[in-house]
């Protein structure tokens, strides 16, 4: 269980950020500018370098917020009865909480459909549970245990992909070609493979 929900996961909003990305050139531009201009010559990016990069740690929350890996989050059950917003809710009930709505609900987040890292600079929001409009971890006790391991492994990969290579559509394919759609289950994987052309930064 502890492999599959941690690469399984991890390994999705890799997919999502690099779907996401080729589709927006001008924020693929500005994240491989910000890690490359920190890099310098060093061969691989590491943990402590990925702290000093903050547009990249914005594309991953903005990521999140689009594209939760669980949206629907892990299945709880209420032990009392318990009312909310006047809805009163029985002892043993199954509560799901739809964390893919919440991220994108139109009175908290301005432009909710829109990618948009920038709005993740200067603010204090963050996913660590605290901040109950961006919860794609769950959040309180029952919050996903491995969420540090997640979001490292996520910013490792995913800052030496962007560090190491230039991305590039297969000929003949626009960005407007790349669809967003996902494929039903616990962890919601991009519906139609992502393929891309890798081409050697250095």
């Amino acid at each position: 269980n502890v492999l599959v929900a941690g690469s399984d996961t991890s390994a999705s909003v890799i997919i999502w950020a690099m779907t996401i990305l080729i589709k927006n050139p001008k924020a693929m531009k500005k994240v491989q500018e910000e890690i490359r201009n920190l890099m310098g010559n060093k061969d691989i990016v590491n943990e402590d370098d990925i702290q000093n990069m903050p547009y990249f740690k914005a594309v991953i929350k903005e990521t999140l917020r689009l594209f939760p890996p669980v949206p629907l989050l892990i299945p709880r059950e209420s032990m009392k009865i318990s009312t909310l917003e006047g809805y009163e809710f029985q002892p043993r009930t199954i509560v799901y909480v739809n964390s893919w709505a919440i991220a994108r609900d139109p009175e908290i987040w301005e432009n909710p459909e829109e990618f948009m890292p920038e709005r993740f600079l200067n603010s204090d929001i963050d996913f660590k549970g605290q901040d109950y409009e961006f919860i794609p971890f769950g959040a309180g006790r029952r919050g996903c245990p491995a969420m540090a391991l997640g979001v490292a492994s996520v910013e490792l990969a995913l800052s030496n992909l962007l560090y190491a290579f230039d991305w590039e559509l297969p000929y003949g394919l626009k960005k407007e070609d790349i669809d967003i759609n996902g494929r039903p289950g616990i962890t919601v994987n991009k519906k139609n493979d992502l393929c891309l052309i890798p081409k050697k930064y250095f």
